[in-house]
């Protein structure tokens, strides 16, 4: 099935996603800024899309980090995956953090992150008083091995 997103435009400067390629699993976003956005070492900000999204039900947007950014400047997105919910009409954001070691300017137009379109499960939670075991048990980190 093929969820159909609508998409405004909140500022004429706002690029519309789209796919990179033809199997390509994400839309890349891009900054709407009035002035760059110098992001230090350790800093983070809401980078605005100058977009709203209305995307429907039974799917969520998720906003994931542009591996390129990460690799050449240690930039990621503070909270990977964002989520944006099928309710949420706002002004699409993207919080960015410089993971690197100098300061990295953001500039309207630049591809910050990527939008993936998928499918969202909504869990009925069961009360009990004991969980069914197994193998692992409660092993946390690490627990299954090197």
């Amino acid at each position: 099935m093929t969820p159909r997103v609508s998409i405004q435009a909140l500022r004429p400067d706002a690029v519309i996603p789209r796919y990179m390629t033809e199997l390509a699993a994400g839309l890349d976003l891009y900054a709407a800024i009035d002035v760059p956005i110098v992001l230090a070492p350790g800093a983070r900000a809401a980078i605005g899309t100058g977009l709203a999204l209305a995307i429907p039900a039974g799917f969520e947007g998720q906003v994931r980090p542009r591996s390129g950014l990460a690799r050449e400047h240690g930039i990621t997105v503070a909270n990977a995956p964002g989520t944006i919910d099928a309710d949420y009409r706002g002004h699409v954001l993207v919080l960015l953090v410089n993971l690197g070691d100098v300061p990295v300017t953001i500039n309207s137009g630049h591809r910050i992150a990527q939008l993936v379109i998928a499918p969202v499960a909504r869990a009925e939670l069961v009360v009990v008083e004991a969980l069914p075991e197994t193998a692992r048990g409660r092993g946390g980190f690490g627990s299954t091995g090197r």
